[in-house]
């Protein structure tokens, strides 16, 4: 199997990287506390929820064996998060809606550094925004889905719609030729903005009337 070379995307995306994977780890862990897992659970759903993105992007990309399974630094920041979440989730529970708030800061920062990172593979602009998007949502689906839940990722409140968003400001970046860490910055601001937004004030895309449904189904 031929392996590609990793090509370098920086110290300070690699820091985003890592801040995103401790985010998403902080949500995984603070939904296993809920669920009432031991510590072990606990820890393992840290660290899938925190790295599920990151890994999905850098197979796709090629950047083979991933981060997370080649660097001891993301092993490192999942087992804190999770250890955090352990024993200091009731401080946690004060934060004003914790889990959603991580989540929501996870997917910021994932979908502008899964674009950055694709553009680095000499992606597309819009493939690599898509993959962004993919980033960013990877985690949150993961968590959802081990905890038997619709992942948010379905549910009409701009989750994906934040993360592409945030993801085509970093592409739009790269083609106009802006430096890199204020596009970076100025899309993971816009894609928290959103998704908390989207959570604070109910902003969502249209949805079909249940009726519609059912007149669909009849016809088919």
């Amino acid at each position: 199997m031929i392996v590609k070379e990793h090509i370098p995307i920086g110290t300070f995306l690699v820091a985003l990287d890592l801040g995103g994977t401790f985010v998403f780890a902080l949500s995984g862990g603070v939904t296993a506390v809920k669920r009432r897992l031991d510590v072990f659970g606990v820890l393992v759903l840290a660290f899938a929820v925190g790295n599920a993105g990151g890994m999905t992007r850098d197979v796709l990309i090629g950047a083979v064996p991933p981060a997370a399974v080649r660097e001891w630094r993301y092993l490192a920041v999942s087992v804190l998060a999770g250890l955090v979440t352990f024993f200091w989730t009731p401080i946690l529970d004060r934060l004003w809606s914790s889990v959603l708030v991580f989540d929501a800061a996870g997917l910021a920062l994932f979908a502008v550094v899964g674009t950055q990172k694709a553009l680095a593979y000499r992606l597309n602009p819009v493939m690599a925004a898509l993959l962004g998007m993919v980033t960013g949502i990877g985690g949150g689906m993961l968590r959802d889905v081990l905890v038997t839940e619709v992942p948010v990722v379905l549910r009409a409140d701009l989750y994906a719609v934040a993360a592409l968003a945030g993801a085509a400001v970093v592409a739009v970046g790269h083609v106009l030729h802006f430096p890199t860490a204020p596009v970076v910055i100025s899309g993971a601001v816009l894609c928290f903005g959103l998704r908390l937004g989207a959570m604070r004030r109910g902003w969502h895309l249209p949805m079909a009337r249940a009726s519609q449904a059912r007149n669909s189904k009849t016809h088919v």
